[in-house]
């Protein structure tokens, strides 16, 4: 016997399939909720390691303090580069380097031989040794306008003679060889040292003898003075007369020099004056002499103290006492000028003992 199966409505039947699609909605549903529930504590957990190890990363920790460190600044990229600018110097110094070589100096007013050397940093001695010929190692025979010859440096500027060799003449001015040789100025070759006459040869720190010029010292008394060899302004003073006091006043108003100095070439000091000044008597004494004199010295004045002493003052423009007369201490003797070989008004002035030099700076208060 066939059984035939009951037929199932079609209305039921879509509401089967729609219930089982339901059913799979909320399972998916169930499932991604589960994910995100998964996911979500996942991340908790990280989320709190991540802290807990910054804490513990800041903690701080029982280590020496680290050293200071400099910040140094950042380039900005987008900030323009600022350029720095050098101010121009318009002033430039060079280098100071020594005269190799001689040159020519024309006598002004008021020149003389210590003033120029000590213009040029020399010593007086060393101009004087230059200028022979001009000046005849005496430095009262300077006048203005002369043209002198001034060395590089200090020693003696030799004119080379036929026959002459460099140790012949380093031994005739008291210098060693070597130092003529090397002088850059000599501008010798070493190889072959030839030197041709008449060329001009510094020969460093070299000396020699001065051929000193100076009035001789007249004595008081009766001794038959000669005019012929003192000059017109001597005389026989006789017997008697004033004596010195044995100290010294200033012959001058001013104390500060003029010219030269007291030095080997120049036994005397030149004292600042003014045409017409006064001079004085340094000491007491007797005038031996009153007048004009040769040597470059012009009018001059001469007193003997009596104690073995003798003061000189020359480049007078007019003197006030004869010789034979006796004079006081401080008493006007003359007035200053510039008289004999004199480049302005001055008092050239001398101290002798016993017929010697004196510098008067040991003697004036």
């Amino acid at each position: 016997m066939n059984q035939t199966k009951p037929e199932i409505p079609a209305s039921e039947s879509s509401s089967a399939a729609g219930s089982g699609f339901v059913a799979i909605l909320l399972w998916a549903a169930a499932v991604v909720m589960i994910g995100l529930a998964v996911f979500m504590a996942y991340q908790r957990m990280f989320d709190h390691g991540t802290s807990a190890g910054v804490a513990v990363a800041n903690a701080p920790l029982d280590l020496p303090p680290a050293p200071q460190q400099v910040s140094l600044p950042l380039f900005q990229p987008e900030t323009q580069p600022v350029a720095l600018h050098r101010r121009a110097n318009l002033r430039t110094i060079l280098p100071t380097r020594p005269r190799e070589q001689e040159i020519v100096y024309r006598v002004q007013a008021g020149d003389s031989v210590f003033g120029i050397a000590q213009s040029f940093n020399l010593k007086p001695e060393t101009v004087l040794w230059a200028n022979y010929d001009i000046l005849n190692d005496d430095p009262h025979m300077i006048s203005i306008g002369q043209e002198l010859i001034i060395p590089p440096t200090d020693g003696v500027l030799y004119k080379w003679k036929e026959g002459d060799t460099i140790e012949k003449i380093a031994a005739t001015f008291k210098a060693d060889p070597q130092d003529i040789l090397l002088y850059p100025g000599n501008k010798l070759d070493l190889a072959n040292p030839v030197i041709e006459p008449g060329r001009y040869v510094m020969i460093p720190g070299g000396s020699r003898e001065f051929r000193t010029w100076v009035v001789p010292t007249i004595p008081r008394g009766p001794a038959g003075v000669n005019k012929s060899i003192y000059g017109p302004g001597a005389c026989d003073t006789g017997a008697g007369g004033a004596f010195g006091t044995g100290t010294f006043v200033w012959p001058t108003r001013n104390r500060v020099l003029s010219g030269n100095d007291y030095w080997p070439g120049h036994l005397a000091i030149d004292i600042a004056a003014y045409t017409g000044d006064p001079i004085y008597a340094a000491d007491s004494g007797v005038v031996v002499y009153a007048g004009p004199v040769g040597g470059g010295y012009g009018n001059m004045v001469m007193i003997d103290h009596g104690n073995g002493y003798q003061t000189l003052y020359a480049h007078l423009s007019a003197w006030n006492v004869r010789c034979g007369a006796s004079v006081s201490q401080g008493q006007v003797i003359g007035q200053a000028g510039s008289t004999g070989r004199s480049t302005g008004p001055h008092l050239h002035f001398e101290v002798r003992y016993l017929g010697g030099f004196v510098n008067p700076w040991y003697v004036l208060p």
